[in-house]
């Protein structure tokens, strides 16, 4: 059932996506290049509505009577005509952030899902109490952003988002949790129909309504399919999604230390870090896919490793994240302490 639902998406996301370009030529949905920016042509951006398309027919199909489907449904198209409105209109940060947390608040409230606990290792059960609801809805937003920032290469958002679903739907089934592991497939279908047209050379981008949109169903899935929290399993949808969020949490460091506001753009980015290393446009999407793909794997081995384990898959990960942060240049050029380190010790020898 799971791989007719993919595979159905798949092929429904090919056959919309074409429609969804016309489209956003038509509505003047289209991105014009300008000196942040990489691509050099006016480009159509609305092609998340082909996979959110893609998306609902899979959902009501093969999964309409979740109690979380409608909840879901409903978030998921305020998301979207938030993003449909940005991509023509070029909405303010003020009415996006309005977009994602009505979006939100639907899933918290009417969907019931929620952090409320943690158990921590040694210790008693950590009970958020009213607290849940700011810190889930902080954490959808945190992520539904989060894939927005990556999406600055042909391909990057998409390729990023679709490991993602690959590992949080395969975990699922692995634990027996139909609604997650059917849901995380569907998108991945939808997700990957549109990729054949969004891979380097892109003939469509996703606009912020795919972004958007593909960040709101990963942070509701990661929070239903490790709803069971412990204070390591908590951690599980952060390795998986390692990419995206050391992004965001560099481009935050980068715009306190340079002193710009949080919400400037800037053009350095990981992907914008390595084409200024000298790496081409498809060689960056690759590495970063890579990248993707090794914190999806450790994210697999932590759920299955002893607490020893656990905690030596993520020291290594952070030192692995550090190396990436220094080599690439991600909050400056001068910062680069293991670097210099390793440098001082080779000079002493």
């Amino acid at each position: 059932m799971e791989f007719k639902a993919l595979l159905l998406c798949f092929i429904a996301s090919i056959l919309i996506t074409p429609v969804v370009k016309k489209l956003a030529v038509k509505i003047g949905a289209t991105d014009k290049p300008n000196e942040r920016k990489v691509h050099q042509k006016l480009m159509p951006r609305l092609g998340g509505l082909a996979i959110f398309l893609s998306f609902i027919a899979g959902v009501l199909l093969f999964y309409p009577d979740s109690p979380y489907t409608w909840p879901l449904i409903i978030g998921s198209t305020i998301i979207i005509i938030t993003g449909v409105l940005d991509d023509m209109k070029e909405l303010s940060p003020k009415w996006k952030m309005a977009g994602q947390l009505a979006a939100a608040l639907i899933v918290v409230i009417a969907g019931n899902v929620k952090v409320e606990y943690i158990n921590i290792p040694f210790g008693d059960t950590l009970q958020f109490g009213w607290f849940s609801i700011p810190i889930t809805i902080l954490w959808i937003v945190g992520i539904t952003n989060a894939i927005n920032l990556i999406d600055g290469l042909d391909g990057l958002a998409a390729g990023v988002s679709s490991i993602a679903l690959l590992t949080i739907s395969g975990m699922a089934i692995s634990m027996g949790d139909i609604f997650v592991s059917m849901v995380g497939l569907i998108t991945l279908g939808s997700t990957l129909g549109f990729l054949v047209y969004n891979f380097y050379p892109a003939k469509i981008f996703m606009g912020d309504t795919g972004a958007l949109f593909l960040g709101f169903i990963i942070s509701v899935l990661s929070l239903l399919g490790f709803k069971n929290i412990t204070l390591f399993s908590f951690i599980i949808p952060v390795i998986i999604l390692g990419v995206p969020i050391s992004d965001t949490i560099f481009a935050i460091v980068r715009r306190f230390v340079q002193r710009k506001p949080l919400s400037s753009p800037d053009k350095s980015h990981l992907h914008h870090c390595l084409l200024r290393l000298g790496y081409t446009h498809p060689e960056t999407v690759l590495m970063i896919y890579a990248m993707a793909a090794l914190f999806s794997l450790a994210a697999v081995i932590f759920s299955q490793a002893t607490m020893f384990g656990s905690v030596f898959v993520l020291f290594t990960l952070l030192i692995l994240i550090e190396l990436v942060v220094e080599v690439t240049g991600l909050i400056s050029q001068n910062y680069r302490p293991i670097l210099n380190l390793i440098r001082d010790y080779r000079t002493k020898r």
